[in-house]
């Protein structure tokens, strides 16, 4: 070998690492621990106009979604699906009531969201928000896309809960 190739090799700047994924980033496929549970990411819908995603968690037989915002610092709350029913998108109360707990309207929006793997909604498009929280800070959130509603209750979760494990 060249001597002058061995010396420019000295030189030569290496390949910056791989730069970590985070939790904004996991795809389906990707495995993540959420308060020392591991889950399966199966799904994500992402609003990129907010900087946000929720991710369907697989553990098992078990579904729950983790909704994920950046905004000065990343921020979690984990879900779980609940049954219930609204008719319309344009009469959704700024109070609910639900098993004993007064659940009041934070924020309302609305913004096209990308869909991949299995998430309760089977495509992409606008999709409207409304999250609520309770005075003793748990939380409730209302989707409608397509005619469809999805409804979850759920709490906050501190960002040293949550890690990703593999991501691709």
């Amino acid at each position: 070998m060249n001597v002058m190739k061995r010396i420019g090799r000295l030189f030569a700047k290496s390949e910056p690492p791989a730069r970590e994924k985070s939790m904004l980033d996991l795809n389906p496929g990707d495995i993540c621990e959420v308060s020392l549970v591991t889950y399966e990411v199966v799904g994500s819908v992402r609003n990129p106009g907010r900087n946000a995603a929720m991710l369907s968690l697989r553990d098992g037989n078990d579904i729950r979604y983790l909704h994920i915002e950046e905004r000065e610092i990343l921020q979690y709350a984990l879900y779980d699906p609940i049954d219930g029913r609204l008719d319309n998108p344009n009469e959704v109360p700024t109070t609910i009531d639900l098993d004993d707990r007064s659940y009041h309207l934070e924020e309302e929006y609305a913004g096209n969201v990308i869909i991949k793997g299995k998430t309760p909604f089977r495509q992409g498009g606008e999709q409207h928000v409304w999250q609520f929280q309770s005075d003793d800070y748990r939380l409730l959130r209302i989707e409608w896309q397509d005619g469809r509603f999805m409804l979850y209750e759920g709490d906050k979760t501190i960002s040293g809960d949550v890690k990703v494990i593999r991501a691709s």
